[in-house]
């Protein structure tokens, strides 16, 4: 089995309520290094990236707030992601805002690219599309704007990290999708992006949702990478995100989607993103994305 590197990245600029940047330690305080070794693989934790807080910056372009700042968080990701990939391990990053993906993701792209001369495979669990650029975003927050820097759309400062661009929409597909803003649906339904919205999962059921997805993330591609946005699940399993929205992922439909990942044995790189202790439970969101990890990492019931 491969070892799992673990990297904290308490980014918080990329949101507008602060205490993500706490989610790593949280996510680690749950016992995540610990448990993970006790599924008998290796674990190292390359502890945390250091990363600006936003009483020491100017967010100078509204449009995107912060660019520049997240941009050198996630070059510094890409950097270390790809030392763990080199060295035949797991990534298995802890965040902070989902804008750390354009690093984490750029990174697992490239490695692919390198070693297997194939696409990479994508499955973005979210509420949100996290598919907005400055000119659609009505907020300005970057951390809803990776996906589309992934694809190859702007924020230019993180669309650059790495090949442009890290994914194909064709190798992409989303999961639990149940809160878009109305110019960021056009750009999504233009995009090619499959989108499995929560209508779909109360449809068709989890299981088949989940397969789906692998489907299209494995269909040509060298392996996957998960990018895991704790909001995707239902605000009674995880309380303590940014952004909560009601009608999520329950606690077993999200460890559905980790252990058909497990079965699927294309994972690559893990991201848990937008754990926020200051509005959590007795952290039970950062113990509900420990145990995600586990599941996608090969946890067994049976």
């Amino acid at each position: 089995m491969k070892p799992i590197h673990i990297i904290g990245v308490p980014l918080d600029l990329g949101g507008a309520r602060r205490g993500v940047d706490m989610g790593p330690s949280a996510v680690r305080i749950a016992g995540l290094g610990e448990q993970i070794a006790a599924l008998g693989r290796a674990v190292a934790d390359r502890g945390d990236l250091v990363t600006p807080i936003p009483e020491t910056q100017h967010a100078v372009d509204p449009t995107k707030k912060y660019i520049h700042e997240i941009a050198r968080v996630c070059q510094l990701l890409y950097d270390v992601a790809s030392r763990a990939l080199h060295d035949g391990a797991i990534p298995v990053v802890l965040g902070g805002d989902h804008s750390l993906a354009a690093g984490s993701v750029a990174a697992s792209a490239d490695f692919i690219h390198r070693t297997a001369q194939k696409p990479l495979g994508l499955i973005w669990v979210d509420a949100h599309g996290d598919m907005n650029t400055p000119q659609t975003s009505p907020s300005g927050n970057v951390h809803g704007m990776p996906l589309a820097a992934l694809l190859g759309q702007e924020p230019t400062e993180l669309a650059s990290i790495g090949t442009l661009p890290s994914v194909l929409p064709e190798h992409t597909a989303l999961i639990g999708i149940r809160n878009l803003d109305e110019k960021e649906k056009e750009k999504i339904r233009a995009s090619g992006v499959r989108v499995f919205t929560m209508k779909d999962i109360d449809r068709e059921g989890i299981a088949v949702v989940a397969e789906r997805a692998l489907d299209i993330a494995s269909a040509g591609t060298g392996g996957i990478h998960v990018s895991f946005d704790l909001d995707a699940c239902d605000p009674t399993y995880a309380p303590g995100v940014g952004t909560p929205v009601k009608g999520g992922l329950d606690y077993r439909e999200a460890h559905m989607v980790m252990e058909l990942v497990a079965d699927s044995q294309r994972l690559i790189a893990l991201d848990l993103v937008e754990v926020n202790p200051t509005l959590d439970l007795r952290n039970t969101t950062a113990e509900f994305a420990a145990e995600l990890a586990l599941s996608a990492l090969g946890k067994r019931i049976l």
